[in-house]
């Protein structure tokens, strides 16, 4: 595969492109005028971020616009509705009409669904009935924590689901500049165990950064694992390896792995060739040796990775690197969805047919998985019966923890991409119907009460 890649230096740094770049990196690479003309305008309404690593050694530029990676980070043709583009395409290069971009552009990102399954309405905790920013506690053991200065990354992806982060909107924007809420909050709800440090990404911040938000968590006794969700590892995996602070973000890992706690690395790998390049095999094996732990998922996405043998690749690939093939989502019903959704009969063959080929290993994956309003449904298989064609699907987390591991069923479609498509079978139970029709409490201080034996555990803890 030709890609224009020179050696990898470790002196390389780190240097982002934006949408004013579009026309530097078009000269440079070839890209046609026309392709080039719908970045600049859809990027007006979508986040676009590219660095050097990922235009010098992960884009096939022989093979664009239909390269997965090229699709990945560049907005294309069709990732909003013809209307819209047109729209845009007369207001971008237009001195006088800011004002009227401006507001072509709210209304645009307002369509887009920038919250999906109830974010910002069941997932902001309280304190004293007062909104907790910069967090969200949708299920009972785990919060997410959004540190202020993580809230970018080394580059976007186009099919992100928290693409909200990145267009400079503070009223859709979850952050918050330090950690004392969070510790505040903590020592309030002793059933969390499990802080899962997110963004944009964690490790676009320096390491003196990340650890004046991670180092205050070691004080609290009843967090027993720190994750942190990155796509570092693909994008710019030189954080681990050749940065100047490379080393010392590796000794705050083993800091807090000394300190008794799991420290898992959540990865976020989307394509097998984003684990072909040394440098990223060295990345994870850097992690690895801190005691940290590997974990690694991605969402399927139509124009990417859509097919079985890059799933298998994948996965493959993840093993032998030592990481834990993890989920494969489907992709949100948020930003420039219908460009990428993949309906869930779809999804599921394409994952039953990438999980056959992989050693048992490997087969710690699961997936198709909706990560929705109620919690995690995977579509287990299809099953026939005398009444029909059914999705077999299964709360694999919930708003409810009475319902995690709960099998149910909904009728077959060939078309329905997300769980608010499918019609449940008769005699589903009536609490899985209520959760995923919408009736459950709205927020996790209303949640159903604790097991009287996990109660007696937090007590002694």
């Amino acid at each position: 595969m030709p890609l224009k890649a020179p050696a990898i230096l470790d002196t390389e740094r780190f240097r982002a492109y934006g949408p004013r770049h579009v026309d530097e990196i078009a000269d440079r690479f070839g890209v046609p005028g026309h392709i080039a003309r719908s970045i600049k305008t859809l990027s007006a309404v979508l986040p676009f971020r590219v660095n050097e690593y990922v235009l010098s050694h992960l884009v096939d530029w022989d093979n664009i616009p239909h390269d997965p990676i090229f699709q990945m980070v560049f907005p294309q043709s069709g990732m909003l509705t013809a209307a819209d583009e047109q729209r845009l395409a007369g207001l971008v290069d237009d001195p006088a009409a800011k004002k009227e971009l401006r507001l072509a552009v709210q209304q645009i990102r307002g369509g887009l669904n920038p919250h999906p399954s109830g974010q910002k309405q069941l997932n902001v905790p309280t304190i004293d009935g007062d909104e907790v920013p910069g967090l969200q506690h949708k299920y009972r053991e785990t919060v997410l924590y959004f540190p202020g200065q993580g809230q970018t990354c080394h580059s976007y992806c186009t099919y992100c689901f928290r693409w909200a982060q990145f267009v400079g909107d503070a009223d859709l924007r979850f952050a918050v500049p330090e950690p004392s809420r969070l510790i505040d909050y903590l020592g309030r709800h002793p059933e969390v165990d499990d802080v899962l440090v997110t963004g944009g990404d964690p490790m676009i911040m320096s390491t003196d950064r990340l650890r004046s938000h991670l180092e205050p968590i070691l004080d609290v006794p009843t967090v027993r694992t720190i994750r942190i969700g990155t796509k570092s590892v693909a994008y710019w995996p030189q954080r681990f390896v050749t940065d100047q602070d490379a080393d010392d973000v590796l000794r705050l890992f083993e800091k807090i792995v000394a300190s008794g706690r799991n420290l898992a690395v959540m990865m976020h790998f989307t394509h097998p060739r984003e684990l072909e390049s040394d440098l990223a095999r060295r990345a994870v094996s850097r992690i690895r040796s801190t005691g940290a732990l590997a974990y690694c998922q991605a969402p399927l996405v139509a124009h990417v990775n859509d097919d079985p043998a890059a799933w298998s690749n994948l996965w493959r690939a993840e093993l032998a690197a030592g990481a834990v093939p993890y989920y494969m989502f489907v992709e949100r019903d948020t930003g420039p969805y219908d460009y990428f959704k993949v309906p869930l009969a779809r999804a599921h063959e394409i994952f039953r047919s990438a999980y056959r080929t992989l050693p048992g290993l490997a087969r710690t994956v699961r997936g198709p998985v909706m990560s929705a309003t109620p919690g995690k449904v995977v579509v287990d298989g299809v099953t026939e019966t005398s009444d029909g064609r059914f999705f077999q699907l299964r709360m694999l987390q919930a708003r409810d923890p009475g319902l995690v591991g709960r099998p149910f069923q909904a009728h077959y479609s060939e078309t329905a991409a997300w769980l608010d498509e499918l019609r449940l079978a008769e005699g589903t139970p009536a609490d899985i119907a209520a959760a995923v029709q919408g009736a459950f409490p709205s927020s996790l201080n209303e949640q159903i009460e604790t097991p009287a034996w996990l109660d007696e555990e937090l007590a002694r803890a």
